[in-house]
């Protein structure tokens, strides 16, 4: 098997010393492996994303020793292989529109079923009010927020109504939050009420974090997807549509997160831990390499 990896960062703010350790371990693994490492920039969020930023992410990687092939992939480039994605979802009935707004979520979600979580891995769960207020025969709404009809979706892929039927399965070599690794499964009940109906495309970008990372994978034949802890719950929606699509399911390996000296996850507005912050102090790759425990 070509062992291929990839380390997917946004334009949107420095890299830290969380992307340092996932892009290093991604490379290591492919080094390690005879095969190669690949970089991706995931600029869809253009109201976000700046040239500036970008630039810094190839220069703090070169810094920091690691090589890719040459062209970069860019989100922004391929709208119209996730539009035409869309328009075969549409086609099959599994997408539908959706009017609300975080508010009338917020408000319709505030009050679940006895034991039915809140949260999931896309944020609150969508309560379903937008699932039967339109028409999914009419050609494809464009510009609206179009979510995946998840109970739908798993039908199709089970062509059952069991519940308890299992509905997705992955290798975990890493290990999720609570250490689950190995082969994961998960059935249409656990898809319905933990996920709900994740939306595929955004008002303001035309497809969606969990669209596009499917279909970018796929194009870049990557064979195993190194990312942190915190992504490991949407790795359920993304074998979903892996399997709509037809397209195949890499290996994950989720790892640990970086976290600030009080247990808080990192983020790209802690320019204390930025790479460049570092740089301009006078570390070096190896330092890096030292504090993030590589």
């Amino acid at each position: 098997m070509n062992f291929r990896t990839r380390f997917a960062p946004s334009p949107t703010g420095p890299l830290h010393l969380g992307h340092a350790f996932s892009a290093m371990l991604a490379h290591d693994l492919a080094a390690s492996n005879g095969g190669k490492f690949l970089l991706r920039i995931e600029d869809i969020d253009r109201s976000r994303s700046r040239a500036h930023w970008e630039d810094q992410i190839y220069d703090d990687l070169h810094w920091l020793g690691l090589q890719w092939p040459e062209p970069v992939l860019r989100q922004s480039d391929r709208l119209a292989a996730y539009d035409k994605v869309l328009d075969d979802l549409w086609a099959r009935g599994l997408l539908y529109p959706c009017t609300c707004n975080r508010k009338d979520i917020a408000a319709a979600a505030s009050a679940p079923q006895e034991g039915a979580p809140l949260h999931g891995p896309d944020g609150i769960i969508y309560p379903g009010t937008c699932r039967n207020r339109h028409d999914r025969t009419i050609e494809r709404p464009k510009g609206v927020p179009l979510r995946l009809d998840m109970t739908a979706a798993g039908r199709a892929l089970l062509e059952t109504d069991q519940s308890n039927a299992t509905v997705g399965t992955f290798q975990e070599a890493g290990a999720g939050p609570d250490g689950e690794t190995g082969t994961i499964e998960f059935t249409l009940d656990e898809i319905i009420n933990t996920i709900g109906d994740v939306v595929l495309s955004r008002r303001d970008m035309g497809t969606s974090y969990h669209l596009s990372v499917v279909l970018d994978d796929a194009a870049q034949d990557i064979t195993h997807v190194v990312r942190g802890q915190d992504l490991f719950e949407a790795t359920r929606i993304h074998v979903v549509l892996q399997a709509l699509l037809d397209l195949p399911t890499p290996q994950y390996i989720h790892h640990r997160l970086i976290r600030d000296d009080a247990g808080k996850r990192l983020a790209k507005r802690d320019d204390a831990q930025a790479i460049s912050k570092y740089r301009a102090e006078g570390a070096t790759p190896e330092d890096i390499r030292a504090i993030v425990g590589l």
